[in-house]
């Protein structure tokens, strides 16, 4: 696990989309140039296969995985220098006064043997002296050769450089031991740490892109400090300990907000990155047909061309027609992924008037592919509604091709019964016009709700 302190790190929302991960890669090349300190892109889950199809086509690295910000013994390790049992204290004394007082001792295979402290030195001595030791029976220089392994407490705490720090805090605290063994998967010694950073350790420092609900986040989020947030959804409840930088910008896509701040710097992107930030565009205005795109958007998608549509570039003889064409398509269809991937691949959870719910968006080029798969996607939906906690979902299909969407809802909600939205004699509702989840279907259902 790196360490976390002096980065940034910016990141989208869990089940990230191409535009989510499109902006935190785009935003962090611009902090990156702009401040002076590590900008990392991160990603809250996995990535799903229009997003895969899109770095893989452009040959870029996907961002780091960053699932949960609560602190990690990682975080807070110190690699000391290690000796064997059998060498002398003499040996174990050196590296004491180096690190404070405290010598790891290791067993050949590099899993922890015990720890050497000031307080089980202190204790081996008077056990190897007494209280009031007699020069003529043991000289000091003798017990110095004794092995180390004679001094050494082998009852020290063990924990993975993965484990949460939270998770064990209370075990920490009644231990009367300050310093503990930080170990990899396999036991093996990673390094020392002690109770006083376990109780302070580094806060992740983020920046949230195409996202502002806590709930939309990567977990443990309270645990983080928030650095800036930048989205272009509705606005929910954040709160940060400090003053951010905060936009939430009428747009179709955070891609866009990130190319205009691109622009603004004077700089343009590299065409790789131009071409992802051009991808995450496309897909979450549906080539600029969806009803939450604006003229901005159209502006960025012309800034985005021109800096990847180069020659040489991997868009090299590209059209945003040909290429656009291509996003969608890498990310329609039902046949190629089960059931729960597809509902929970672009899944987004809401609390309004006390109902949970989720919404979870697929793209489809053929209608006529949906009927076969209803039943299951309808019971990989009550299997995710119940392991959430949610009052109902609702799965919004979208064809493309028509610009409109059917919706399967898991559960009958009478609050929901009056929806402008036809029932269909396999279940589910016709919304025809209805392509976007934030700018048509929610307000509808949040209406409803509300009611």
């Amino acid at each position: 696990m790196e360490k976390i302190q002096n980065n940034l790190y910016v990141i989208g929302h869990v089940n990230p989309d191409t535009d989510s991960i499109a902006a935190a890669m785009g935003y962090a090349w611009l902090l990156q140039d702009q401040m002076d300190e590590t900008v990392i892109p991160a990603r809250a889950g996995q990535l799903n296969p229009q997003t895969t199809w899109v770095l893989n086509h452009l040959k870029l690295e996907p961002p780091m995985l960053l699932s949960d910000a609560s602190p990690r013994f990682g975080a807070i390790v110190q690699r000391f220098d290690a000796t064997t049992p059998d060498r002398p204290l003499r040996d174990v004394w050196a590296i004491a006064n180096k690190t404070g007082g405290i010598a790891p001792v290791l067993n050949p295979d590099g899993t922890p043997y015990g720890l050497v402290t000031v307080l089980s030195l202190f204790r081996f001595l008077q056990e190897s002296v007494g209280v009031h030791p007699r020069r003529e029976e043991m000289q000091l220089s003798e017990i110095m050769e004794r092995p180390c392994s004679e001094a050494c407490d082998t009852g020290a705490a063990k924990f993975q450089k993965n484990t949460r720090i939270r998770d064990v805090i209370s075990k920490i605290l009644h231990d009367e031991r300050t310093e503990f063994w930080v170990v990899d998967e396999n036991g093996r010694y990673e390094g020392i740490c002690r109770q006083r950073d376990a109780l302070n350790p580094p806060r992740y420092r983020l920046v949230l892109v195409d996202h502002n609900e806590p709930r939309q986040s990567l977990g443990s989020i309270d645990e983080a400090d928030l650095y800036e947030i930048l989205d272009h959804h509705r606005l929910a409840n954040s709160t940060t300990r400090t003053p951010i930088r905060f936009t939430v910008d009428v747009v179709g896509s955070t891609c866009t907000l990130v190319s205009e701040r691109i622009s603004e710097a004077g700089l343009s992107a590299p065409p790789a990155l131009a071409g992802l930030l051009l991808a995450g565009l496309i897909s979450d205005t549906l080539m600029l047909t969806s009803p939450t795109t604006t003229p901005r958007d159209h502006k960025a998608a012309e800034r985005l061309g021109r800096w990847s549509f180069m020659r040489g570039a991997p868009l090299d003889g590209e059209s945003f027609k040909t290429f656009g064409e291509k996003v969608i398509s890498a990310g329609a269809g039902l046949a190629s992924r089960a059931p729960k991937e597809i509902i929970t691949a672009d899944f987004k959870l809401y609390d309004v008037a006390g109902i949970n719910f989720g919404v979870s968006q697929v793209e489809v080029v053929n209608r006529s592919q949906i009927q076969e798969y209803l039943p299951d996607l309808k019971q990989a939906m009550i299997e995710l509604r119940d392991s959430k906690g949610l009052n109902f979902m609702v799965l919004m299909i979208t064809d493309v091709v028509r610009s409109d969407s059917y919706l399967l809802l898991s559960d009958e909600i009478p609050a929901l019964e009056d929806l402008p939205y036809p029932r269909r004699p396999d279940g589910t509702r016709s919304a025809e016009g209805v392509v976007s989840r934030k700018k048509q279907l929610l307000p509808m259902l949040l209406g409803a709700l509300e009611g």
